[in-house]
């Protein structure tokens, strides 16, 4: 475990240091992010403006169900059912109490409702900010870039045909692998 430990922080070394060595990608990456933040804020805008709505329409259900109690109540008492009248009081009193608690439901989710919206057009203008950059450095990755790149004779270098079923050409190639592997090790343990 220990070689595949190794192995992995060297990977992840070399990782970050090529995006440092790459600010685009890194940029890139940002950008990424900023994006999903982004969709998920806005899944949470949605989300918050449903539940805002069905909030209301509760609020709106009940304060049918307080005038329904209400009118019991008047009709309670001109019938001289002080029994009745006071149960339905009772009744009224309690869809207010719930009315209430919805109401306030109701506001806390406005309230996050607006927070996500401030935070999204935040989220929106560093999402701009870093789109610009990342065009900057295209544009000075490009002008670094010469137009055409000159013919390289080392690139054209082809190896010699390697026999596969070769014994000694597949004994040398684990021999080296091996002493790299050593020279890995070495360099992680300094």
């Amino acid at each position: 475990m220990g070689l595949l430990e190794d192995i992995s922080r060297f990977l992840e070394t070399r990782l970050e240091e090529f995006i440092r060595n790459n600010p685009q990608i890194e940029l890139q990456i940002l950008e990424d992010k900023l994006r999903q933040q982004d969709e998920e804020i806005t899944k949470l805008i949605v989300s918050s403006k449903q539940e805002e709505k069905n909030l209301q329409d509760r609020i709106l259900e009940i304060a049918e169900e307080i005038r329904v109690w209400h009118d019991r109540t008047v009709k309670a008492e001109s019938f001289d059912r002080p029994d009745l009248a006071n149960l339905a009081k009772e009744r009224e009193a309690a869809l207010l109490r719930q009315g209430n608690q919805i109401w306030a439901q109701m506001e806390i989710v406005k309230k996050r409702a607006i927070d996500s919206q401030a935070l999204q057009v935040q989220i929106q203008e560093r999402r701009k900010e870093v789109q610009a950059k990342i065009a900057e450095a295209a544009k000075a990755a490009k002008a670094k870039s010469p137009a055409s790149t000159p013919l390289n004779w080392d690139n054209l270098y082809t190896p010699p045909f390697r026999d596969p079923n070769d014994k000694l050409e597949e004994t040398f190639r684990r021999w080296e692998m091996d002493e790299e592997l050593e020279r890995l090790k070495r360099n992680l343990g300094k």
